[in-house]
């Protein structure tokens, strides 16, 4: 694979985008001020590839607080668990240096929101063509089951991500290689796809090839679906394996260049943000500036935490200074007022 000239070409795209999106995770002030704008966005696509579907809107006042969790509906929940899930694997790949059969498990439970682990040996899953393919519902593939089979087939998987010096391929290669793997195992009974789109990210990040994992990947597989599950059949009934990398590298090279420009918009529009409010609100500092940028929506307590303002009506008056200022606008839903930052809220929109 590694001697096709087309795969070195796109190797070499994807891996230099990749770097230029790392630079700019490198310039923001908070590292995790991704996870309620660009990490969410990954969360919601995500979860839409398996048909879950939630509003913008609808996430943005859920990170906020704006709702209620009993209110919270449950394909919002399920793109919050996704995200915490990505956070949570983060952490735990940071600490332990390698991926392990732990990490993973603890990833699709936290998905899931489930105690299950592997699939059983005796259940059937089969996996079958999608509702907008020719011959829908046909059976075009049967995981493998059986005692200790998945398990050892995973071990297997996870030896190869982990062990660089016996299997001396570009780590952009084997995450290719690995999520189809992964796909082909079909580990859980039920959070697959998902839980294979959080280890690309995460694998990525354990080789240093990405600071945090908010590479916006699955925009590119949900707008390339028919694609991506054409050229996972090609491999599983041709071993066509060139057209599948050259896919994924696509996807990491067209993505990295979004998550890049995101970036770089958010980072520009804070910069103009925190002069302007600068200029015309006395109190107006970085830390605010931060925080406001840190999700579209935001409840005036966020403010008071970081300013140590507890009289909700100075917070009122603060907040009404903001919306003079044009940082902010008003916004209700049913007794509860927040406010939106529109200039960001635009910038996620594309």
């Amino acid at each position: 694979m590694e001697e096709d000239v087309e795969v070195m070409k796109k190797l070499v795209a994807a891996s230099r985008a990749l770097a230029t999106t790392n630079s700019s995770i490198h310039r923001l002030p908070n590292p995790t001020m991704l996870i309620n704008t660009i990490a969410l966005q990954e969360a919601q696509t995500s979860t839409a590839i398996e048909n879950i579907f939630t509003t913008e809107d609808e996430l943005y006042k859920a990170v906020s607080e704006t709702i209620r969790e009993e209110n919270i509906k449950p394909a919002t929940k399920e793109v919050l668990r996704y995200r915490e899930a990505l956070w949570e694997g983060y952490h735990i790949t940071q600490e332990k240096g390698k991926m392990d059969m732990e990490s993973i498990i603890s990833t699709f439970r936290q998905i899931k929101n489930s105690t299950a682990g592997i699939r059983p040996p005796q259940t059937l899953t089969v996996i079958r063509r999608g509702q907008s393919e020719f011959r829908s519902g046909e059976v075009v593939y049967t995981p493998p089951r059986g005692a200790g089979i998945i398990e050892v087939k995973m071990e297997n998987l996870i030896e190869y991500l982990n062990d660089d010096e016996k299997y001396p391929t570009d780590p952009m290669i084997k995450m290719c290689i690995a999520h189809y793997q992964f796909e082909a195992i079909h580990p859980f009974s039920d959070g697959n796809g998902r839980t294979g789109r959080i280890l690309n990210l995460l694998y990525l990040v354990n080789k240093g090839l990405l600071r945090q994992p908010v590479l916006y990947l699955s925009k590119y597989i949900m707008i390339n679906k028919d694609d991506y599950y054409h050229h996972l059949s090609g491999v599983t009934q041709r071993e066509s394996w060139k057209p599948w990398v050259m896919y994924m590298l696509d996807a990491v090279e067209k993505t990295a260049e979004l998550t890049n420009q995101l970036i770089t918009s958010i980072l520009n529009q804070m910069e103009a943000t925190l002069a302007h409010g600068k200029t015309t609100i006395k109190w107006y500092n970085k830390e605010v500036n931060e925080t406001i940028f840190s999700q579209p929506y935001i409840k005036p307590k966020f403010i008071g935490e970081i300013l140590g303002i507890t009289s909700r009506t100075t917070l009122t008056k603060y907040f009404g200074e903001l919306v003079s200022a044009k940082i902010l606008s008003p916004a209700k839903d049913g007794k509860e007022v927040y406010y939106i930052n529109d200039d960001l809220v635009q910038i996620l929109k594309g």
